[in-house]
């Protein structure tokens, strides 16, 4: 019964010490953003491939979450994706400011927020924060089930 203990004491200290590496960031490379919604929090994730001993190697830089505001929770959930991402882009405006990044997101609704054609007072405020990343941005979409990083 002791051994189990400390065998579960090391696993942990171990999980706990060396995973994952979060890299230095390399602002001359592409960013990857990775940004969900879980619950009520919101949750981001910095990702960069470098090139470390001549090969690529692709980690976490930073992870951020927050809390949903009481006000926030009466938001449909393709509202509160895009509310993550503007979060996510105020949060880490000191890493993607400047730099080319892509957003990747399991809603549909963050990739056409730029678009909405009759958008909500909400919307309109959300398109006017990300307006400044919009040369140096772009959203693409990926499954639930390949999207795991900002969980």
């Amino acid at each position: 019964m002791i051994v189990d203990r400390v065998k579960a004491f090391e696993s942990l200290r171990e999980a706990l010490t060396t995973a994952p590496l979060l890299l230095m960031p390399d602002f001359k490379l592409l960013f990857e953003l990775y940004i969900d919604l879980s619950g009520d929090g919101l949750g981001a994730a910095l990702h960069q491939v470098q090139i470390i001993n001549n090969k690529p190697v692709g980690g976490p830089i930073c992870f951020i979450s927050g809390q949903i505001q009481p006000t926030e929770a009466r938001y449909g959930a393709s509202q509160i994706e895009c509310l993550c991402l503007v979060w996510a882009l105020e949060k880490l405006n000191c890493f993607l400011k400047g730099c080319v990044f892509e957003v990747i997101t399991d809603c549909t609704a963050v990739k056409s927020l730029l678009n909405i054609k009759k958008p909500n007072r909400h919307m309109i405020r959300w398109q006017i924060a990300i307006q400044e990343y919009r040369g140096n941005m772009t959203i693409d979409h990926k499954d639930r089930n390949v999207h795991k990083n900002s969980e």
